[in-house]
């Protein structure tokens, strides 16, 4: 019964992580995170295009995009959270 909880706690948690690197996102929200190239990178188009038109939200959003993706609260276009890998 155990192994099988094992089981199902890994498979819900693979259906809610991201394949995409934290790392990666990680640095790109640090040194291009204000021309919305972390949220390019995670599928996030719309709001890539309006950090990149607002200079990051005027540095403020670029801020609060590297504290997500530093604690790994980042989500990913289809609603996944990017993480380090286990």
């Amino acid at each position: 019964m155990h192994d099988e909880n094992v089981w199902i706690d890994r498979l819900q948690r693979e259906r809610t992580v991201s394949q995409k690197s934290w790392g990666t996102a990680l640095a790109l929200s640090i040194f291009m995170g204000f021309l919305g190239a972390d949220r390019f990178y995670v599928g996030r188009f719309e709001l890539g295009a309006l950090k990149l038109l607002t200079v990051g939200g005027f540095f403020v959003w670029w801020v609060i995009d590297v504290l997500l993706a530093a604690a790994e609260r980042m989500k990913y276009g289809s609603g996944r959270t990017v993480r380090r890998a286990a």
